[in-house]
C-alpha cells in the first residue's frame, strides 16, 4: 500500500471542502516532491465556489491551494538546480513550457496548452506533501521566515508587481484601493521604493492598519463621501496610479474619481461581475487602464529577494490544522480576515 497523507480538497459534486487521506504523490519528469511547511489561502482560491473561474478541476477532487513553503524530498529526473532538502517556494502555474510567447506574459496562455492551475487544474498545497514544477520554483533565500513566505508566492508576487508595474517615481502618490491581504503589502512596497500611499478601505481596522505600515494618507471610502475631492486636494490634483486590490465592483466604479488626469488604474481584483467602464474617458485620456500579470517564473525571484532585504511580511493568521480550513475559508468569505490566513504544517 501506498504511504498515505491527509489533504484538504474542493469536492466539485457537492461545492464544499473536505479533508481526506489521499495517496503521496509521486514526482514526474519535472516535479519536486515537497514536504510542506506552510500553504496559505488566497482569495481566488474562493472562485471554485463561486463557479467564476474557466479552469475547471479535472476530477471529482481537487487539493486546493496555490501558494506554499516547503523542504524538497523528492525529485523528478529532469529537475536541474534542486536538491532534497532545499527550503523551496513555488508560483500557481505549472506544466508549461515556459519558453513561448504566451509564455512571456502568463503561463496559462503557453502555445502547448499544458499550463495547469494549482487548486484548480492540478492538485494544490493544502496537503502534507504536493508537487510543483521545478521550472516554476525558486530555492529561497537563506534565513528567511518560511511561514510568512508562503504568501508572498502568490499576493507578495502579485502587488509587488502591481506597484512596479505603475511606474511612478519617488515622491508620487500610488492608491491602494482594498487595505488587506493583498493591500497591505503593496503598501510596504510602495514605501520601500520611495512612493507615497493613500489607503483607501471601508473597514477603520483595516485603516489603521495601513497606517502602521507607514501610509501617509489614509480614507473610509463608506463613511466618508467626499473623501475623493479631500485626496484631490491633498496630492495637488489626484492619485497618480491607483491599484485596485479589492473585488468589489463598487471600488472599480469610484477609483476614477480619484485618479489625475491621465492616470493609471491597476487592475488587482477580481470582481465577479464583469468590470464597466466609460470608453470616451479612455479615449480622450481622462485614466488609463492596466492589469499585473506576474504569474511567469521570470517575474518570481525579484520580489521574494526585495521582500527579505526589506523585511517585508504579510500579517498573517496561522493554524495547526488541515481540519482548520473550514474555519480559514468562513473567515475569508465574511471578510473578516485581516491579512493572509495560512496553516503550518
Amino acid at each position: 500500500m501506498k504511504p498515505s497523507m491527509r489533504a484538504a480538497q474542493y469536492n466539485t459534486t457537492t461545492n464544499k471542502v473536505e479533508v481526506n487521506e489521499i495517496p503521496i504523490p509521486e514526482p514526474g519528469e519535472y516535479d519536486l516532491l515537497i514536504k510542506n511547511k506552510c500553504a496559505s489561502l488566497c482569495h481566488s482560491d474562493l472562485m471554485l465556489f463561486w463557479g467564476h473561474t474557466a479552469e475547471k478541476p479535472p476530477v471529482e477532487k481537487i487539493t486546493l491551494g496555490h501558494e506554499n513553503t516547503g523542504v524538497v524530498v523528492a525529485t523528478g529526473s529532469k529537475v536541474h538546480g534542486f536538491k532534497v532538502g532545499d527550503n523551496v517556494g513555488c508560483l500557481g502555474c505549472s506544466y508549461a513550457c515556459y519558453q513561448c510567447e504566451g509564455c512571456m506574459v502568463h503561463n496559462l496562455f503557453c502555445d502547448q496548452g499544458t499550463g495547469k492551475l494549482h487548486g484548480f487544474t492540478t492538485h494544490g498545497h493544502f496537503a502534507e506533501y504536493s508537487l510543483a514544477d521545478a521550472r516554476n520554483s525558486m530555492v529561497l533565500p537563506d534565513g528567511i521566515d518560511m511561514v510568512a513566505t508562503a504568501p508572498l508566492f502568490c499576493a507578495g508576487v502579485t502587488a509587488y508587481h502591481a506597484v512596479k508595474q505603475c511606474n511612478l517615481k519617488p515622491g508620487q502618490w500610488i492608491a491602494v484601493i482594498g487595505c488587506g491581504g493583498l493591500g497591505h503589502l503593496a503598501i510596504q512596497y510602495a514605501k520601500a521604493m520611495g512612493i507615497r500611499v493613500i489607503g483607501v478601505d471601508i473597514s477603520d481596522p483595516q485603516l489603521e492598519s495601513a497606517k502602521g505600515l507607514g501610509a501617509d494618507i489614509t480614507y473610509n471610502s463608506l463613511s466618508n463621501p467626499t473623501y475623493a475631492e479631500e485626496l484631490k486636494k491633498i496630492t495637488g490634483g489626484g492619485a497618480h496610479a491607483a491599484a485596485v486590490f479589492s473585488a468589489s465592483n463598487a471600488a472599480y466604479e469610484s477609483t476614477p474619481s480619484i485618479l489625475r488626469i491621465n492616470g493609471l488604474m491597476m487592475v488587482v481584483g477580481i470582481p465577479k461581475a464583469n468590470l464597466s467602464i466609460n470608453a470616451l474617458d479612455i479615449l480622450l485620456g481622462k485614466y488609463r487602464i492596466q492589469g499585473v500579470s506576474s504569474g511567469t517564473p521570470q517575474q518570481m525571484r525579484e520580489p521574494i529577494e526585495f521582500s527579505h532585504r526589506h523585511g517585508i511580511k504579510p500579517h498573517m493568521t496561522t493554524f495547526q490544522s488541515l481540519d482548520d480550513i473550514h474555519a480559514m475559508i468562513d473567515l475569508m468569505q465574511s471578510g473578516k480576515s485581516a491579512g493572509r490566513l495560512g496553516i503550518v504544517f
